[in-house]
């Protein structure tokens, strides 16, 4: 099985303009994301996929391997289904986004090997626990699973919700990393926009809406995910402390 692992990189971001090329620890996001991946043991090789002749500039210039998609694309998912249009021998696509340097790259090769447990399997991500804070946070996705560990649903709501206050359950908060099978993901890209999807803004209800399964393997990566100033001067905060602790 032939593995691909994509880092889909923009440089426009509201929050963050230039977010690929921010400093983090004398080093580009888009370079510490890089070398996350390269950890990995499975992927046959990295890459950076984007838009922008400045990320692509940048990205050869650490000696990585980046290839330009057309900036109209809508989502992520569209920009990795061109990508996936230009390896039509890779089996297999993980999806990293650029916005997480410290993704472990265990969690990569956990993705790929699932495909080769499950030959049925189309698609797959990961959850993780939940802390209380960000409940009622619409930013902090949610997802719920069934008994064999496949997401009945995610939103942005609270999910289950906890009709006796007394009673303990769990929340699980879903990472945004995600592995498909080359030739569906195609045919995922290709569909329109669904119902629930356009309510709750989150492309992986397209997914199920459609009646495909989505795999959900649960992992502690919490991630730092980088959307604002703020987060960025958080993450360079870790990065100096754990500098210290080597």
């Amino acid at each position: 099985m032939d593995v691909l692992c994509v880092i889909p990189a923009r440089y426009a971001s509201t929050r963050l303009p230039g977010k690929p090329l921010a400093m983090l620890a004398g080093k580009t996001m888009i370079e510490r994301v890089y070398d996350q991946a390269s950890l990995a043991r499975i992927p046959k090789e990295v890459l950076v996929a984007t838009d922008d002749t400045r990320i692509e500039e940048a990205v050869k210039a650490f000696g990585g391997n980046v290839i330009m998609t057309s900036p109209d694309h809508p989502s992520g998912t569209d920009r990795l289904a061109e990508v996936a249009l230009s390896y039509p021998k890779i089996d297999v696509i993980v999806n990293v986004q650029g916005d997480e340097p410290m993704i472990p790259p265990e969690l990569i090769d956990a993705l790929a090997k699932t495909f080769e447990e499950n030959p049925e399997l189309e698609m797959a991500t990961v959850k993780t626990p939940m802390e209380k804070e960000d409940y009622d946070n619409p930013n902090a996705v949610k997802v719920v699973t069934d008994l064999s560990g496949y997401a009945l649903y995610f939103s942005r709501s609270l999910i289950p919700y906890p009709r006796k206050k007394n009673e303990e359950f769990h929340v699980y908060k879903h990472v945004g990393v995600y592995a498909y099978k080359r030739d569906f993901l195609l045919k995922y890209a290709a569909l329109p926009p669904t119902p629930l999807e356009k309510v709750e803004s989150l492309e992986q209800l397209r997914v199920l809406e459609n009646g495909t399964k989505i795999k959900v393997l649960t992992s502690d990566f919490q991630g730092i995910g980088i959307d604002t100033q703020e987060d960025l001067d958080a993450a360079n905060k870790l990065y100096e402390q754990k500098e210290k602790e080597e």
